[in-house]
Protein backbone atom coordinates (compact mmCIF):
# COMPACT_ATOMS: atom_id res chain seq x y z
CA UNK A 1 0.00 0.00 0.00
CA UNK A 2 0.90 3.55 -0.93
CA UNK A 3 2.71 5.21 2.41
CA UNK A 4 2.84 8.80 1.72
CA UNK A 5 5.34 9.08 4.69
CA UNK A 6 8.17 6.54 3.40
CA UNK A 7 7.42 8.22 0.29
CA UNK A 8 8.03 12.02 1.22
CA UNK A 9 11.25 10.65 3.49
CA UNK A 10 12.84 8.79 0.41
CA UNK A 11 12.47 11.34 -1.53
CA UNK A 12 14.55 13.69 0.78
CA UNK A 13 17.16 10.99 1.45
CA UNK A 14 17.47 10.60 -2.17
CA UNK A 15 18.20 14.27 -2.35
CA UNK A 16 21.26 16.71 -3.24
CA UNK A 17 21.11 18.74 -0.29
CA UNK A 18 21.08 15.34 2.08
CA UNK A 19 24.19 14.55 0.26
CA UNK A 20 25.82 17.60 0.84
CA UNK A 21 25.37 17.02 4.63
CA UNK A 22 26.61 13.41 4.93
CA UNK A 23 29.27 14.50 2.60
CA UNK A 24 30.86 18.25 2.89
CA UNK A 25 33.84 17.70 1.26
CA UNK A 26 31.59 17.57 -2.23
CA UNK A 27 30.25 21.44 -1.33
CA UNK A 28 34.16 22.06 -1.06
CA UNK A 29 34.50 20.79 -4.90
CA UNK A 30 31.47 22.64 -6.57
CA UNK A 31 33.24 25.48 -4.80
CA UNK A 32 36.66 24.81 -6.79
CA UNK A 33 34.72 23.98 -10.05
CA UNK A 34 33.04 27.47 -9.80
CA UNK A 35 36.20 29.21 -8.90
CA UNK A 36 37.64 27.51 -12.49
CA UNK A 37 34.62 28.36 -13.99
CA UNK A 38 34.76 32.08 -13.10
CA UNK A 39 39.01 31.66 -14.27
CA UNK A 40 37.55 30.53 -17.50
CA UNK A 41 34.75 33.01 -18.14
CA UNK A 42 35.69 36.62 -16.48
CA UNK A 43 39.56 35.59 -16.75
CA UNK A 44 39.54 34.15 -19.88
CA UNK A 45 42.56 31.39 -19.13
CA UNK A 46 41.95 28.92 -21.43
CA UNK A 47 38.02 28.80 -21.98
CA UNK A 48 38.20 26.74 -24.29
CA UNK A 49 38.68 23.72 -22.25
CA UNK A 50 39.09 24.84 -18.43
CA UNK A 51 35.33 25.37 -19.15
CA UNK A 52 34.12 22.15 -19.87
CA UNK A 53 36.87 20.40 -17.41
CA UNK A 54 35.25 23.00 -14.33
CA UNK A 55 31.51 21.71 -15.43
CA UNK A 56 32.76 18.24 -15.39
CA UNK A 57 34.17 18.55 -12.21
CA UNK A 58 30.78 20.26 -10.99
CA UNK A 59 28.31 17.65 -12.39
CA UNK A 60 30.69 14.65 -10.78
CA UNK A 61 30.46 16.27 -7.01
CA UNK A 62 27.06 16.68 -7.40
CA UNK A 63 25.44 13.79 -4.88
CA UNK A 64 23.36 11.42 -6.27
CA UNK A 65 23.90 12.49 -9.93
CA UNK A 66 25.27 9.02 -10.22
CA UNK A 67 27.09 10.25 -13.68
CA UNK A 68 30.45 8.93 -12.97
CA UNK A 69 31.92 5.79 -10.65
CA UNK A 70 35.07 5.83 -10.01
CA UNK A 71 35.01 2.16 -8.96
CA UNK A 72 33.98 1.24 -12.96
CA UNK A 73 37.95 2.45 -13.52
CA UNK A 74 39.69 1.34 -10.13
CA UNK A 75 43.15 0.04 -10.39
CA UNK A 76 43.64 1.90 -13.50
CA UNK A 77 41.60 -0.61 -15.73
CA UNK A 78 38.34 -0.22 -17.19
CA UNK A 79 36.34 -3.08 -15.69
CA UNK A 80 34.20 -4.28 -18.79
CA UNK A 81 32.04 -6.43 -16.63
CA UNK A 82 30.05 -3.64 -14.72
CA UNK A 83 29.95 -1.17 -17.72
CA UNK A 84 26.84 -3.09 -19.20
CA UNK A 85 25.11 -2.20 -16.00
CA UNK A 86 25.65 -5.57 -14.11
CA UNK A 87 25.89 -5.52 -9.97
CA UNK A 88 25.65 -2.97 -7.93
CA UNK A 89 27.19 0.25 -10.11
CA UNK A 90 24.66 1.71 -12.78
CA UNK A 91 27.27 3.22 -15.60
CA UNK A 92 26.57 6.89 -16.25
CA UNK A 93 26.63 9.42 -18.90
CA UNK A 94 30.36 10.41 -18.01
CA UNK A 95 31.19 6.80 -17.36
CA UNK A 96 31.12 6.16 -21.32
CA UNK A 97 32.26 9.05 -22.56
CA UNK A 98 35.12 8.67 -20.03
CA UNK A 99 36.28 5.40 -21.95
CA UNK A 100 37.43 7.70 -24.71
CA UNK A 101 40.25 9.11 -22.28
CA UNK A 102 40.80 5.92 -20.55
CA UNK A 103 41.73 3.97 -24.03
CA UNK A 104 43.39 7.43 -25.36
CA UNK A 105 41.23 8.41 -28.38
CA UNK A 106 40.60 12.05 -27.09
CA UNK A 107 43.99 13.07 -27.28
CA UNK A 108 44.94 11.32 -30.30
CA UNK A 109 41.55 12.86 -32.41
CA UNK A 110 43.11 16.62 -30.67
CA UNK A 111 46.41 15.87 -32.16
CA UNK A 112 44.93 15.33 -35.25
CA UNK A 113 43.34 18.64 -34.94
CA UNK A 114 46.61 20.38 -33.93
CA UNK A 115 48.59 18.85 -36.80
CA UNK A 116 46.17 20.70 -38.97
CA UNK A 117 46.58 23.98 -37.78
CA UNK A 118 50.20 23.86 -37.50
CA UNK A 119 52.98 24.97 -40.18
CA UNK A 120 56.22 23.11 -39.52
CA UNK A 121 57.86 25.64 -42.34
CA UNK A 122 60.11 27.33 -39.72
CA UNK A 123 61.09 24.24 -37.99
CA UNK A 124 62.40 23.11 -41.40
CA UNK A 125 63.59 26.14 -42.29
CA UNK A 126 65.99 25.78 -39.21
CA UNK A 127 66.13 22.22 -38.33
CA UNK A 128 68.34 23.62 -34.93
CA UNK A 129 64.64 24.31 -33.65
CA UNK A 130 64.69 20.56 -33.00
CA UNK A 131 67.80 21.13 -30.50
CA UNK A 132 65.50 24.02 -28.23
CA UNK A 133 62.15 21.59 -28.53
CA UNK A 134 64.09 19.05 -27.12
CA UNK A 135 65.97 21.08 -24.70
CA UNK A 136 62.98 22.54 -23.25
CA UNK A 137 61.50 18.60 -22.19
CA UNK A 138 63.82 19.54 -19.22
CA UNK A 139 61.17 20.34 -16.74
CA UNK A 140 59.53 16.96 -17.80
CA UNK A 141 62.55 14.94 -16.59
CA UNK A 142 63.85 17.34 -13.73
CA UNK A 143 59.87 16.97 -11.99
CA UNK A 144 59.89 13.11 -12.31
CA UNK A 145 63.44 12.83 -10.78
CA UNK A 146 62.33 15.37 -7.64
CA UNK A 147 58.58 13.74 -7.48
CA UNK A 148 60.19 10.12 -7.48
CA UNK A 149 62.91 11.12 -5.33
CA UNK A 150 61.97 13.70 -2.84
CA UNK A 151 58.25 13.62 -2.70
CA UNK A 152 57.41 9.75 -2.19
CA UNK A 153 55.31 9.59 -5.57
CA UNK A 154 55.31 6.49 -7.76
CA UNK A 155 57.18 6.28 -10.69
CA UNK A 156 53.96 6.21 -12.71
CA UNK A 157 52.73 9.26 -10.61
CA UNK A 158 56.54 11.44 -10.95
CA UNK A 159 56.25 10.69 -14.93
CA UNK A 160 52.48 12.16 -15.12
CA UNK A 161 53.12 14.78 -12.96
CA UNK A 162 56.27 15.44 -14.50
CA UNK A 163 54.67 15.79 -18.21
CA UNK A 164 52.78 19.00 -17.27
CA UNK A 165 56.56 20.54 -18.04
CA UNK A 166 55.69 19.98 -21.70
CA UNK A 167 52.94 22.65 -21.72
CA UNK A 168 51.13 20.05 -23.67
CA UNK A 169 47.66 19.73 -22.37
CA UNK A 170 46.68 16.64 -24.63
CA UNK A 171 49.81 14.73 -23.80
CA UNK A 172 49.69 15.44 -20.11
CA UNK A 173 45.92 14.25 -20.43
CA UNK A 174 47.32 10.95 -22.79
CA UNK A 175 49.95 9.93 -20.20
CA UNK A 176 48.62 10.24 -17.34
CA UNK A 177 45.26 8.14 -18.47
CA UNK A 178 47.86 5.59 -19.17
CA UNK A 179 49.63 5.50 -15.90
CA UNK A 180 48.27 7.70 -13.24
CA UNK A 181 44.50 7.82 -13.76
CA UNK A 182 43.39 8.63 -10.49
CA UNK A 183 45.72 11.86 -11.03
CA UNK A 184 43.92 12.97 -14.25
CA UNK A 185 42.07 15.89 -12.24
CA UNK A 186 44.71 17.69 -11.04
CA UNK A 187 47.07 17.19 -14.15
CA UNK A 188 44.83 18.36 -16.28
CA UNK A 189 43.33 21.41 -14.68
CA UNK A 190 47.76 22.03 -13.26
CA UNK A 191 48.58 21.82 -17.17
CA UNK A 192 45.59 24.08 -18.53
CA UNK A 193 46.42 26.60 -15.86
CA UNK A 194 50.21 26.88 -16.25
CA UNK A 195 49.05 27.18 -20.32
CA UNK A 196 46.70 29.86 -19.62
CA UNK A 197 50.01 31.54 -17.38
CA UNK A 198 52.39 31.50 -20.09
CA UNK A 199 52.44 35.14 -20.66
CA UNK A 200 52.84 35.75 -16.90
CA UNK A 201 55.75 32.53 -15.79
CA UNK A 202 57.59 33.00 -18.81
CA UNK A 203 59.22 36.32 -18.81
CA UNK A 204 60.59 36.92 -15.46
CA UNK A 205 62.61 33.80 -16.43
CA UNK A 206 63.51 34.83 -19.78
CA UNK A 207 64.41 38.34 -18.40
CA UNK A 208 66.59 36.48 -15.38
CA UNK A 209 68.62 33.72 -18.02
CA UNK A 210 69.05 36.61 -21.15
CA UNK A 211 71.36 39.95 -21.17
CA UNK A 212 69.75 42.96 -23.12
CA UNK A 213 72.17 42.54 -25.76
CA UNK A 214 71.52 39.02 -26.55
CA UNK A 215 67.21 40.54 -25.91
CA UNK A 216 68.16 42.73 -28.99
CA UNK A 217 70.10 40.15 -30.99
CA UNK A 218 68.25 40.19 -34.63
CA UNK A 219 67.78 37.45 -36.59
CA UNK A 220 68.46 36.48 -40.22
CA UNK A 221 65.14 35.41 -42.48
CA UNK A 222 63.87 32.42 -42.49
CA UNK A 223 64.67 30.80 -45.91
CA UNK A 224 61.41 29.74 -47.79
CA UNK A 225 60.22 25.73 -47.46
CA UNK A 226 58.89 24.15 -50.60
CA UNK A 227 55.42 22.26 -50.62
CA UNK A 228 57.36 19.21 -51.12
CA UNK A 229 59.33 19.31 -48.05
CA UNK A 230 56.15 20.21 -46.31
CA UNK A 231 54.38 17.18 -47.33
CA UNK A 232 57.78 15.13 -47.17
CA UNK A 233 58.52 15.97 -43.17
CA UNK A 234 54.84 14.52 -41.31
CA UNK A 235 55.62 10.97 -43.34
CA UNK A 236 59.31 10.96 -42.00
CA UNK A 237 58.88 12.06 -38.88
CA UNK A 238 55.76 9.19 -38.32
CA UNK A 239 58.24 7.06 -40.06
CA UNK A 240 61.58 7.98 -37.84
CA UNK A 241 59.76 8.28 -34.62
CA UNK A 242 57.41 5.37 -34.49
CA UNK A 243 60.84 2.98 -35.64
CA UNK A 244 62.72 4.46 -32.53
CA UNK A 245 60.14 4.70 -30.11
CA UNK A 246 56.94 2.93 -30.98
CA UNK A 247 54.87 4.11 -27.73
CA UNK A 248 55.17 7.77 -29.51
CA UNK A 249 53.40 6.80 -32.03
CA UNK A 250 49.54 7.19 -31.54
CA UNK A 251 50.34 11.04 -30.73
CA UNK A 252 53.13 11.79 -33.31
CA UNK A 253 51.08 10.14 -35.72
CA UNK A 254 48.35 11.29 -35.12
CA UNK A 255 49.76 15.36 -35.20
CA UNK A 256 51.58 14.45 -38.71
CA UNK A 257 48.23 13.01 -40.53
CA UNK A 258 46.50 16.11 -39.54
CA UNK A 259 49.47 18.14 -40.79
CA UNK A 260 49.83 16.31 -43.87
CA UNK A 261 46.17 16.56 -44.57
CA UNK A 262 46.78 20.86 -44.59
CA UNK A 263 49.76 20.52 -46.81
CA UNK A 264 48.87 17.84 -49.37
CA UNK A 265 46.55 20.58 -50.73
CA UNK A 266 44.54 17.56 -51.67
CA UNK A 267 41.96 16.88 -48.70
CA UNK A 268 40.61 21.10 -47.86
CA UNK A 269 36.97 19.08 -46.69
CA UNK A 270 39.09 16.48 -43.99
CA UNK A 271 41.83 19.29 -43.05
CA UNK A 272 38.53 21.81 -42.44
CA UNK A 273 36.33 19.06 -40.36
CA UNK A 274 39.26 17.79 -38.07
CA UNK A 275 40.34 21.77 -37.50
CA UNK A 276 36.93 23.02 -36.64
CA UNK A 277 34.06 20.43 -36.01
CA UNK A 278 36.16 17.02 -34.84
CA UNK A 279 38.04 19.17 -32.62
CA UNK A 280 35.52 21.26 -30.61
CA UNK A 281 33.65 17.73 -30.42
CA UNK A 282 36.17 16.53 -28.85
CA UNK A 283 37.15 18.97 -27.10
CA UNK A 284 33.85 19.19 -25.25
CA UNK A 285 33.99 15.55 -24.47
CA UNK A 286 37.83 15.54 -23.38
CA UNK A 287 37.03 18.68 -20.65
CA UNK A 288 33.79 17.30 -19.38
CA UNK A 289 35.73 13.98 -18.75
CA UNK A 290 38.93 14.25 -16.85
CA UNK A 291 36.79 16.88 -15.02
CA UNK A 292 34.80 14.73 -13.77
CA UNK A 293 37.74 12.88 -12.70
CA UNK A 294 38.33 15.42 -9.88
CA UNK A 295 36.16 13.62 -7.06
CA UNK A 296 36.43 15.43 -3.61
CA UNK A 297 38.21 11.98 -2.48
CA UNK A 298 40.85 12.21 -5.31
CA UNK A 299 41.23 15.64 -5.57
CA UNK A 300 40.72 17.12 -2.12
CA UNK A 301 44.42 15.36 -0.93
CA UNK A 302 47.76 16.44 0.01
CA UNK A 303 49.50 15.03 -3.29
CA UNK A 304 47.23 17.66 -5.18
CA UNK A 305 48.68 20.38 -3.84
CA UNK A 306 52.44 18.82 -4.25
CA UNK A 307 51.09 18.75 -8.48
CA UNK A 308 49.67 22.31 -8.61
CA UNK A 309 53.34 23.33 -6.46
CA UNK A 310 55.61 21.06 -8.57
CA UNK A 311 54.03 22.12 -12.10
CA UNK A 312 54.79 25.56 -11.94
CA UNK A 313 58.23 24.73 -11.09
CA UNK A 314 58.17 22.11 -14.54
CA UNK A 315 57.09 24.49 -16.63
CA UNK A 316 59.80 27.18 -15.31
CA UNK A 317 62.70 24.63 -15.55
CA UNK A 318 61.12 23.75 -19.67
CA UNK A 319 61.46 27.64 -20.26
CA UNK A 320 65.25 27.68 -18.83
CA UNK A 321 66.32 24.65 -20.46
CA UNK A 322 65.27 25.84 -23.82
CA UNK A 323 66.97 29.61 -23.12
CA UNK A 324 70.49 28.01 -21.72
CA UNK A 325 70.66 26.05 -25.32
CA UNK A 326 69.60 28.71 -26.91
CA UNK A 327 72.51 30.77 -25.31
CA UNK A 328 74.80 28.32 -25.80
CA UNK A 329 74.11 28.10 -29.71
CA UNK A 330 73.87 31.93 -29.79
CA UNK A 331 77.56 31.81 -28.49
CA UNK A 332 78.88 29.13 -31.03
CA UNK A 333 77.14 30.64 -33.96
CA UNK A 334 78.89 34.28 -33.52
CA UNK A 335 75.75 36.04 -31.89
CA UNK A 336 73.17 34.73 -34.60
CA UNK A 337 70.29 33.39 -32.55
CA UNK A 338 68.59 35.13 -30.21
CA UNK A 339 67.96 33.24 -26.83
CA UNK A 340 64.71 34.13 -26.52
CA UNK A 341 63.88 31.70 -29.05
CA UNK A 342 64.59 28.77 -26.85
CA UNK A 343 61.53 29.86 -24.34
CA UNK A 344 59.33 28.94 -26.96
CA UNK A 345 60.59 25.02 -26.68
CA UNK A 346 57.56 24.49 -24.73
CA UNK A 347 54.60 23.11 -26.83
CA UNK A 348 52.29 26.05 -25.72
CA UNK A 349 51.54 26.92 -28.95
CA UNK A 350 51.61 29.44 -30.32
CA UNK A 351 51.91 31.60 -27.19
CA UNK A 352 54.92 30.91 -25.53
CA UNK A 353 56.35 32.28 -29.77
CA UNK A 354 54.08 35.26 -28.98
CA UNK A 355 55.69 35.85 -25.50
CA UNK A 356 59.07 35.64 -26.82
CA UNK A 357 57.99 38.15 -29.91
CA UNK A 358 56.60 40.63 -27.16
CA UNK A 359 59.83 40.11 -25.14
CA UNK A 360 62.13 40.59 -28.22
CA UNK A 361 60.65 43.76 -29.16
CA UNK A 362 60.58 45.33 -26.05
CA UNK A 363 64.17 44.52 -26.36
CA UNK A 364 64.78 46.16 -29.74
CA UNK A 365 61.52 47.89 -31.66
CA UNK A 366 62.70 46.33 -34.91
CA UNK A 367 62.88 42.56 -33.81
CA UNK A 368 60.39 40.11 -35.37
CA UNK A 369 61.21 37.02 -33.64
CA UNK A 370 58.00 35.19 -34.14
CA UNK A 371 58.74 32.94 -37.60
CA UNK A 372 62.19 31.95 -35.52
CA UNK A 373 59.88 30.99 -32.43
CA UNK A 374 57.59 28.88 -34.27
CA UNK A 375 60.61 26.37 -35.08
CA UNK A 376 61.14 25.39 -31.26
CA UNK A 377 57.56 25.89 -30.50
CA UNK A 378 56.19 23.19 -32.92
CA UNK A 379 59.08 21.08 -32.33
CA UNK A 380 58.18 21.63 -28.71
CA UNK A 381 54.95 19.93 -29.68
CA UNK A 382 56.67 16.77 -31.11
CA UNK A 383 59.28 16.73 -28.43
CA UNK A 384 56.64 16.45 -25.59
CA UNK A 385 54.56 13.61 -27.52
CA UNK A 386 57.92 11.85 -27.67
CA UNK A 387 58.89 12.77 -24.43
CA UNK A 388 55.69 10.89 -23.12
CA UNK A 389 55.92 8.20 -25.04
CA UNK A 390 59.38 7.67 -23.46
CA UNK A 391 57.94 7.09 -20.00
CA UNK A 392 55.05 5.18 -20.98
CA UNK A 393 57.40 2.64 -22.93
CA UNK A 394 59.46 2.97 -19.43
CA UNK A 395 56.73 2.23 -16.68
CA UNK A 396 53.87 1.69 -18.73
Amino acid sequence: MFNIGESLLKLCTDSGLYGLIHDPKALIMIAVACVLLYLAIVKKYEPLLLMPIAFGMLLTNLPFAGMYHEELFAGGHVHWDLMGGHGEVSPGLLDYLYLGVKLGIYPCLIFIGVGAMTDFGPLIANPKSLLLGAAAQLGIFMTFFVCYTFFGFTVQEAASTGIIGGADGPTAIYLTGKLAPHLLGPIAVAAYSYMALVPVIQPPIMRALTTKAEREIVMEQLRPVSKKEKIIFPIAVTIIVSLLLPSAAPLVGCLMLGNLFKESGVADRLCKTVQNELMNIVTIFLGVTVGATATADTFLQPKTLMIVCVGVVAFGCGTAGGLLLAKLMNKLTGGKINPLIGSAGVSAVPMAARVSQVEGQKANPKNFLLMHAMGPNVAGVIGSAIAAGMLLSMFG
